[in-house]
């Protein structure tokens, strides 16, 4: 099988023939033609097929009411006692609905979830992640927030519940493979999904984790997803992917990752990226505490940008709106 990487470009002098990445703000000339077990090539946009062209260049579909022609901020809203980065800040509904209030002020989509997926994490019960998300949400939504509102869940019960409060997008990051109800829920309400690769569960899924090559697995993962989706009622201009940085996944693969993004625009829905306070910005950067990761968390969050990643998810909202709108400046020369 062979696999066409868009090489993103922002720069302003933008070669005749180029052709926009995704309809969105990056533009590419070239592919990067990957095959597995073979070097890979480039090969200028000349030469591709029209379907090619057009699947890489085309517009994608509004998701969730937004359009997907600038980049997304989804504020992340964890109602959980034990999430890696700020587990039982927001536990209590008044706290939680401060920050939902504070966050809707830059945020595109609030991403709302009661169950924390960090490593080891332990499952919680249907009825205590339903009872964390679904009042905050229906509070929200009579207070008049009208933000889309992402419930991050793997469970169809505490779904329905969260659709119920007011929820219209639905965050699984298990890709509906974890409750085999799930993509029913999805396809009857016909709410926009996003899948997540993952693997394992939160509890094993950094024991070993091993791919034959990363990123390539990752794409057939994704692929398979969404035709599982498709099959299961969920029309694809209703889909969106996350590669699951973190995920069952090493350093070396989230930064495999990372650097060739650009590839998932090949499967012809929005992407997104959730990379913030992650352990590998750690790492690298040396910060043992993860609510102290904020630099490292807009760096990689703007390098994805760069590489056209229409929704980037994030704890530090207000920071990463400054920082994508002076990006945003300093890319296009102060143009809208």
């Amino acid at each position: 099988m062979i696999y066409l990487r868009p090489i993103s470009m922002t720069d302003p002098a933008r070669p005749p023939g180029a052709l926009p990445l995704a309809g969105g703000w990056c533009w590419f000339s070239h592919v990067e033609v990957i095959e597995r077990g073979a070097p890979s090539r480039l090969l200028p946009v000349a030469d591709l097929d029209a379907e090619t062209r057009h699947r890489l260049s085309a517009p994608r579909p509004d998701f969730g009411g937004l359009s997907m022609d600038k980049p997304r901020v989804m504020g992340i809203l964890n109602v959980t006692p034990d999430s890696f980065s700020d587990g039982g800040k927001f536990l209590r509904p008044e706290a939680a609905l401060m920050q939902a209030r504070k966050m809707a002020a830059g945020a595109d989509i609030l991403d709302i979830g009661g169950e924390s997926t960090r490593p080891g994490a332990a499952e919680v019960a249907v009825d205590e992640e339903a009872a964390r998300t679904a009042p905050v949400i229906a509070a929200l939504r009579e207070g008049g927030l009208d933000l889309p509102i992402s419930i991050d869940t793997r469970k169809a019960a505490v779904a329905e519940a969260a659709f119920a409060a007011g929820a219209t997008i639905l965050n699984d990051v298990t890709a509906l493979q974890f409750d085999p109800d799930m993509a029913a829920v999805a396809a009857r309400r016909q709410a926009p999904v996003i899948l997540m690769h993952s693997v394992a569960t939160p509890v094993t899924m950094q024991d070993d984790p091993q791919y034959d090559d990363v990123l390539l697995d990752v794409y057939d993962a994704l692929a398979s997803r969404l035709a599982e989706a498709e099959a299961a009622g969920i029309p694809r201009d209703l889909l969106a992917i996350d590669p699951g940085i973190g995920f069952g996944k090493t350093l070396v693969h989230n930064l495999t990752l990372l650097a060739r993004l650009s590839l998932f625009h090949n499967l012809g829905v929005p992407v997104l990226l959730g990379a913030s306070r992650k352990r590998f910005i750690g790492t690298i950067s040396a910060e043992a505490d993860a609510a102290k990761r904020m630099p490292g968390s807009l760096a990689v969050a703007l390098a994805g940008v760069a590489q056209g990643m229409q929704m980037i998810r994030v704890h530090d909202v207000a920071e990463t709106r400054q920082a994508l709108s002076l990006w945003q400046a300093a890319t296009t020369g102060g143009a809208a």
